[in-house]
């Protein structure tokens, strides 16, 4: 059964031709904004490696980015119905991309590693590291993005803080 459908549009502008644009391989920049009604225009580029602008974001660094952001937003709500008070989560997320001698490449994995800080009061009825365990393995499995990429998206989370 078909649930609800959700659409996302927002506008990618190229800002980058320069005097030449396309002219050569060499002669146009990768400088481009994402815009999203009502929202802070991103600043994007293509990765250092293929003539971007280090100083901007790459595609490969927002889709790894988002893939994170999906999983702990997914966490969070996890937690949230289990009784589990989380205080505080960061992830140092990474991936790895393969780019082909053509050129063609695609991501063969996407590590998360999360840190999550759960409340102490909390934590006294559960057995934390096992606990936070299984949230992220339901998260994982109510991932978007990470039930939509063809690649393996591991979990290395860090043992659990206990905080206030």
């Amino acid at each position: 059964m078909v649930g609800a459908q959700h659409e996302y549009a927002g506008t990618v502008r190229w800002t980058g031709a320069g005097e030449h644009g396309t002219r050569g391989y060499a002669t146009y920049g990768r400088d481009h904004e994402i815009e999203f009604t009502g929202r802070p225009t991103i600043l994007g580029s293509a990765d250092p490696a293929f003539r971007g602008d280090a100083s901007r974001y790459s595609p490969e660094e927002l889709f790894v980015a988002s893939i994170a952001q999906c999983h702990m937003l997914w966490f969070l709500h996890v937690a949230s119905a289990a009784g589990v008070v989380v205080r505080g989560y960061s992830d140092l997320v990474s991936g790895t991309m393969r780019v082909e001698s053509a050129g063609a490449g695609q991501f063969t994995d996407v590590t998360l590693r999360p840190k999550v800080v759960v409340d102490g009061a909390s934590a006294d009825a559960l057995e934390p590291d096992a606990t936070l365990a299984s949230l992220h393995r339901r998260a994982h499995d109510h991932c978007f993005l990470a039930r939509s990429v063809s690649f393996p998206v591991l979990h290395r989370p860090a043992p659990a803080r206990i905080g206030s």
